[in-house]
């Protein structure tokens, strides 16, 4: 069983800590542990040039175009069994570099695109590395300066659900610039390194039951609002709708005895929940629509004077 733990937080701050704490505890389960700070490693934007999935979706696998550590980092989250991350709180959600690892992540490691180009492989395509169907756990925790916190656990279990990864904790740590002097959240850490590790045993035996879409019963975070993906982050309509901004299911709020209960049509939303595999297979399908729709419009004599038009007016500013 391998745990690794990846801390996006200045080298040797209180991220590196609580990381490490965790990974104590991983390592008292019988873990092999590995730890990794972020800052270490040259990470590159995402250009969105779609060179990955347009490489997924015609069977040439899906490598990424720009060289940097990114490749580096994906195989040995890919190795591990387990995950922990711990990640500062900037502006009320997760730091550019942690968003940055999301966006490198999807399309190409996307669970649903993966799924689909390993079809297209079957058919005489690149064949698809198999550990990117790797069931895999993973736990996070936010460590904050103050109580502006209240995006970060969205941020964390999105990036979980792009590769459709088993969430174990979602965590947030408010008024922690002390943090290494807290007991209690010290303590804390230990059991999420505890119980990720237990998780982790499950998928190196090959027993854990993936939530692909259904109630996950590792599940040992905060409770949260909606009770299919555990967000408390909702979009509300003009129309008295409210839309789960984590799973994308749509419902309505009420208030049931003092507390916020959200209410949803599960059979008919999640099937198309952004964290089921039916929900990325439809989305994967409306993406492939849009493309070829996209495509047929740009090749236009309008379009082409259209860009013309803005290439002609202006261009980028540059350091000398």
């Amino acid at each position: 069983m391998k745990v690794l733990g990846i801390s996006a937080g200045t080298n040797g701050g209180s991220n590196d800590a609580m990381c490490k704490e965790a990974l104590m505890a991983a390592k008292e389960c019988g873990a092999e542990v590995e730890f990794i700070n972020l800052h270490k490693l040259n990470i590159k934007h995402c250009t969105g040039c779609k060179a990955c999935v347009m490489s997924l979706f015609s069977g040439r696998g899906n490598a990424c175009v720009l060289k940097d550590d990114f490749q580096w980092l994906v195989d040995k989250m890919y190795d591990a069994d387990g995950i922990i991350w711990a990640v500062p709180i900037f502006e009320k959600c997760a730091p550019g570099i942690f968003h940055t690892v999301m966006d490198r992540f999807g399309p190409r490691l996307d669970r649903g695109n993966v799924m689909i180009a390993q079809k297209i492989a079957e058919q005489g395509g690149k064949p698809i590395d198999p550990k990117y169907l790797k069931e895999k756990v993973v736990s996070y925790m936010g460590i904050g300066g103050s109580d502006w916190a209240t995006r970060i656990q969205c941020d964390f279990a999105t990036q979980a659900l792009t590769p459709k990864w088993t969430l174990i904790h979602n965590e947030c740590f408010p008024w922690s610039l002390d943090i290494v002097m807290n007991d209690e959240a010290i303590a804390k850490a230990h059991r999420i390194g505890t119980e990720l590790a237990q998780a982790a045993q499950k998928v190196a035996d090959g027993t854990l039951v993936p939530a692909h879409g259904i109630v996950n019963e590792d599940y040992k975070g905060p409770e949260g609002v909606c009770p299919h993906c555990h967000s408390n982050n909702f979009y509300l309509q003009e129309d008295g709708t409210a839309v789960c901004c984590l799973c994308g299911t749509e419902g309505v709020m009420k208030n049931v005895d003092g507390k916020y209960v959200f209410e949803f049509d599960a059979e008919k939303w999640i099937p198309h929940a952004h964290d089921s595999i039916s929900g990325k297979f439809i989305h994967g399908d409306d993406i492939q629509r849009n493309e070829g729709k996209a495509r047929a419009s740009m090749q236009t004599e309008e379009a082409k004077a259209r860009k013309k038009k803005y290439a002609e007016f202006i261009q980028s500013s540059k350091p000398e």
